[in-house]
């Protein structure tokens, strides 16, 4: 199938800014956390690793003034940082979320730990996915109520499990029987929702295949796939259905698709699972802006009643607003500095002009035509 690109989901700020925005709210939370409410850049300095950073800590936070506030700092004039009236008043709304929200965030988890074979997953599996699924910083230091088990994996690795608490419904099996179309049956046919973007078209051979696709059984991502045939439609559409109850989870329901790899070994996903997103356009969207690839699930931007919204999503699109608007300081601190600069170039070319005629005034020449200096 050929990629069709859709402005409109080439245009969702809040998902192609999220990358970005990590790196600032862990930033933000540093500050924020401080007793004193104001760190120096040396706190920050050198952990530009830690932020996922490639540039200076110092020139990243420069590039948000709307969001963190330079001030010189108390001692030896080194450059301190708070945060903005604004960005504030946001982080304590993030917080109180946080607060209000904490079961929800909770059974996210927990649905994520369920999809896997083992009902375990690592902790660093879980800390690579935490920003997707709205997970504070310090969660998984905080996790201890209840609701899961820290065990010992294959590696010596550290992980967390769940146990099974009944049957666990996917956001499509929940839908298709609102609707009446699906009862819960095992190997039940289920009909994935589909959304074309505006112009795509389907060669009548993959709109055939598409036909028959919708008319497998439906296996979900929480039940146990390992009777299925791995190279066959139905254990493909399983793959499928468990990206999309993937993406249903996540605060933005979309991901950069490299992001999602480390989940092969412990979700059960075949080797080229990347390339269900490619071959189902009408169900995700596969953007490329900012040189990379993020999978978006059309679903929650077509029908928003099908999909609950994460707590967090409204706050982190008040955070990209709050960044874009550090845009116009930025040309503003740009078109000073370039004022700036030209009229220290005016000046340095009038003082040439200057000591040119000051060292020709001084000049004289000899009869024969060498050039002697004047007193």
């Amino acid at each position: 199938m050929k990629w069709k690109k859709d402005p409109y989901f080439d245009s969702i700020e809040h998902i192609h800014k999220s990358t970005e925005l990590k790196r600032i709210v862990s930033l933000k939370n540093v500050i924020a956390r401080n007793p004193s409410g104001c760190i120096p850049i040396s706190d920050v300095s050198k952990k530009g690793l830690q932020f996922d950073l490639n540039i200076k800590v110092a020139r990243f936070l420069r590039q948000y003034p709307s969001i963190f506030e330079e001030f010189v700092g108390p001692q030896h004039n080194l450059p301190w940082f708070r945060l903005t009236q604004k960005a504030a008043e946001i982080d304590r709304e993030e917080m109180n979320v946080l607060e209000d929200h904490k079961g929800d965030i909770r059974e996210r988890l927990k649905k994520f730990i369920w999809m896997s074979k083992e009902k375990a997953v690592p902790l660093k599996i879980i800390q690579g996915m935490g920003w997707y699924l709205g997970l504070p910083d310090d969660y998984l230091q905080k996790f201890d109520d209840g609701s899961f088990r820290l065990v010992d994996l294959e590696g010596g690795l550290k992980g967390l499990a769940v146990e099974s608490q009944g049957r666990v419904l996917s956001v499509l099996q929940k839908n298709a029987m609102k609707q009446g179309v699906y009862s819960g049956e095992p190997m039940e046919a289920l009909e994935l929702p589909l959304f074309p973007s505006k112009g795509l078209r389907l060669k009548r051979k993959i709109a055939d295949w598409l036909i028959e696709y919708q008319k497998l059984p439906y296996v979900s991502p929480y039940e146990d796939y390992s009777y299925l045939d791995t190279d066959s439609d139905i254990a493909e559409k399983r793959v499928v259905g468990f990206l999309h109850e993937l993406l249903c989870l996540f605060v933005e329901h979309s991901a950069e698709r490299k992001k999602l790899l480390c989940l092969k070994k412990y979700f059960g996903l075949p080797q080229k699972v990347h390339k269900a997103f490619e071959r189902h356009p009408h169900i995700f969207y596969l953007s490329f802006r900012n040189k990379t690839r993020t999978a978006i699930l059309k679903e929650a931007f077509r029908d928003e009643s099908a999909i609950e919204r994460h707590p967090l999503s409204i706050v982190r699109q008040k955070y990209v607003e709050l960044m874009m608007e550090s845009n116009p300081s930025l040309k503003r601190r740009r078109s000073t500095n370039d004022e700036v600069e030209a009229v220290d170039h005016e000046k340095s070319e009038s003082d040439v002009d200057c000591n040119y005629e000051s060292v020709e005034a001084r000049t004289e020449y000899s009869s024969d035509g060498i050039v002697a200096g004047g007193s």
